[in-house]
């Protein structure tokens, strides 16, 4: 069944205001290990696996650390499903315009395993 993201949220111990939107990409390295023997058809093997991505929204309160900080992220679709692992800001993205509201977006990397939702 499709959700709507209306409920989700993003945590770096407690609740960033006026988040409206994260994104994360949680991938894992594919190792090539075709061989002569393979005959041509590429082999793979799995290999590390790793998690970055970013959150924005609108400026409500301070700025949530800066570059360089490690915190605990926790990303939630709703009220059921949640990502969370320590990650890293990277990035601290600050945007001002005359005629629009002022926001702010952060990039992250994730340091360790991440703990993915389950259902």
């Amino acid at each position: 069944m499709a959700t709507s993201g209306k409920t989700g949220y993003v945590s770096t111990g407690s609740a960033v205001a006026g988040i409206k939107s994260w994104t994360l990409d949680y991938t894992v390295d594919s190792l090539d290990t075709t061989d002569f023997a393979a005959a041509g058809v590429k082999k793979n093997i799995v290999g590390c696996s790793g998690w970055s991505g970013s959150f924005e929204g609108y400026k409500d309160g301070a700025p949530q650390g800066l570059a360089g900080a490690s915190v605990t992220l926790s990303l939630y679709e709703d009220g059921t499903y949640l990502w969370t692992g320590t990650a890293y800001i990277t990035g601290v993205h600050a945007t001002v315009s005359a005629d629009g509201v002022d926001s702010y977006s952060y990039d992250f990397v994730g340091t360790g395993a991440l703990t993915v939702p389950v259902g």
